[in-house]
């Protein structure tokens, strides 16, 4: 059993790497990359140079390019000592054309250019573009740059190295004051314990100074209760959908408006507030400038996260999911077994024509014939409102999605009856005196069920993922829709993760699949025996 796991878990590892890397293919290689620009609101206001400048900043944000422009290296030469800030001064002013540069951003120019092109950069010069009279147009002043492709081998190397996150007190820079770093250890925790509090609730939790976030363990309230952030999953940032936001994050965050609890902070201040103390990550120089920060906090540990009243994306479509897989398990396989005890009877021939039904017929268009029929009959919900606490607009979605399993299963499990029921043991059993009964509980039935449970942790497992369509049709703010809204806007992270999500789950569900087939089956087995 252990060999045998290793090498499916091995084998799907490679399964999975392998479709990251065909979608990688196809998003940084085959597709034009300028799509990525379509929906964004601020390509449209920019103009002349700055809007080539743009494109190539949105280009490396978006993981297509390296992009360096002149000024960042002039500013890194200070930073490193190599040059004063009268020469930086200097040296970053261009003129409007190369013989128009001052012999000091010259000499800087010829050394960036030198030094980018030797490691496989393209250098863009773009002389400022001036109206008529001489005068430089909006977003025309002069830019220069370096740009080279990332190699996909590369990106997808930095992806997968840089999947799990584990949290240290060295995240935050040497360069800045924070205090003692280290991992501090107590039974009673500030967030629940603030300061002037009467009584004291015994609360363990991990707290970090030098970390990404400020609790590393922690327990509250809500499902699963105890609660970790040393080690994070990092499946790539949102520049779209959810801009700034780790995809993992995006698919489990709850949704819907805020949810305001009376909150005390760490600098004393109490109110009633949405935020969530417990998620509190790194910002430097959070409380600079910003009121609302400085009179909250006591640290740069100030980004939070919010309390919400809906449930995550993969909350939204684990419940539709898993639902609608035990009505179609409810269903489909007693019906099934009707089909093949009544073969060629009324309830065969109703049954075969359901199948048929979904079989031929679109999935987009019966989803939204029960969509009219159900709302427009019995007045259900044919959209999805995050704040809503209407259970009634769950039923669609959930039928929708149990239709094709319904038939799927009615299909299998009256093939499987039927091969059994015409199997020789079936024979030998009725010729040895057993009944019809013990016949069919003992034999037919367990061997029919046998392929139908190497199915069941898949249809649990791919309740998280959520469908496409159906979550499309009903606006469900599910992880299936999460991918169409990524496609739509031109989220490659998002894509890139879902896809991988997707990619593991099918893994598992093959696993554990396996696992319960030879579980229920005796004769099947995962070892091998020296003869």
């Amino acid at each position: 059993m252990g060999k045998y796991l290793l090498k499916r878990l091995l084998h799907g590892a490679f399964s999975a790497i392998c479709v990251v890397l065909i979608v990688m293919i196809l998003i940084y290689s085959l597709l034009d990359r300028s799509t990525i620009l379509a929906g964004d609101p601020n390509y449209s206001k920019i103009q002349s140079n700055a809007r080539v400048s743009y494109e190539q900043s949105r280009y490396e944000t978006f993981g297509y390019t390296d992009y360096v422009p002149y000024s960042d290296y002039i500013t890194q030469l200070a930073r490193d000592g190599e040059i004063d800030d009268e020469t930086r001064s200097s040296a970053v002013l261009l003129g409007r054309t190369p013989d128009r540069d001052s012999e000091i951003s010259a000499e800087y120019v010829a050394k960036f250019t030198e030094y980018y092109t030797s490691r496989g950069y393209t250098i863009t010069r773009l002389d400022a573009d001036t109206k008529s009279n001489g005068q430089v147009k909006s977003g025309g002043q002069t830019a220069l740059f370096a740009t080279r492709d990332k190699p996909l081998i590369n990106r997808a190397i930095t992806y997968f190295t840089n999947m799990l996150f584990i949290d240290n007190i060295h995240y935050v820079p040497d360069e800045v004051d924070i205090g003692k770093r280290g991992l501090t250890f107590t039974l009673y925790d500030p967030v629940k314990n603030p300061e002037g509090s009467d009584k004291k609730v015994f609360s363990p939790a991990i707290i970090g100074n030098g970390t990404l976030h400020k609790y590393l363990l922690y327990i509250d309230g809500t499902f699963p209760y105890i609660h970790q952030n040393l080690l994070t999953l990092n499946l790539g940032e949102s520049y779209t959908v959810n801009r700034g936001t780790d995809v993992f994050t995006t698919m489990t965050d709850s949704q819907g408006s805020y949810v305001l609890k009376p909150t005390t902070f760490p600098t004393g201040l109490k109110e009633d507030s949405a935020d969530d103390l417990h998620t509190a990550t790194y910002s430097a120089g959070a409380r600079e400038g910003n009121s609302v920060y400085a009179d909250r906090f006591t640290d740069d540990y100030a980004n939070v996260r919010t309390y919400k009243t809906g449930m995550s994306k993969l909350g939204f479509s684990f419940v539709i999911g898993i639902i609608s897989t035990i009505l179609a398990y409810f269903l489909g396989l007693p019906i099934g077994l009707l089909m093949a005890l009544r073969k060629d009877k009324l309830i065969d021939k109703i049954g075969t024509i359901y199948i048929m039904f979904i079989i031929a017929v679109p999935s987009l268009a019966y989803i939204f014939l029960f969509k009219s029929v159900g709302g427009k009959l019995f007045g259900l919900p044919t959209l999805f409102n995050v704040d809503s606490k209407d259970k009634w607009m769950f039923v669609l979605p959930i039928i929708s999605l149990a239709l094709p399993s319904i038939a799927n299963l009615m299909k299998w499990m009256r093939r499987y009856m039927i091969d059994q029921m015409n199997s020789d043991y079936v024979k030998f059993a009725r010729s040895g005196g057993l009944s019809e009964g013990e016949i069919f509980t003992k034999h037919i039935w367990k061997n029919a069920a046998i392929p139908i449970v190497h199915g069941i942790p898949g249809s649990i497992i791919f309740a998280m993922t959520g469908a496409i369509i159906t979550e499309r049709v009903y606006s469900v703010p599910g992880a299936g829709n999460l991918l169409t809204q990524a496609i739509n806007k031109y989220d490659n992270s998002v894509i890139v993760g879902v896809t991988l999500f997707y990619a593991v789950l099918s893994v598992i569900s093959l696993i554990l699949g396996d696992i319960l087939m030879s579980t229920v089956d005796p004769r099947i087995s995962f070892s091998t025996k020296g003869r």
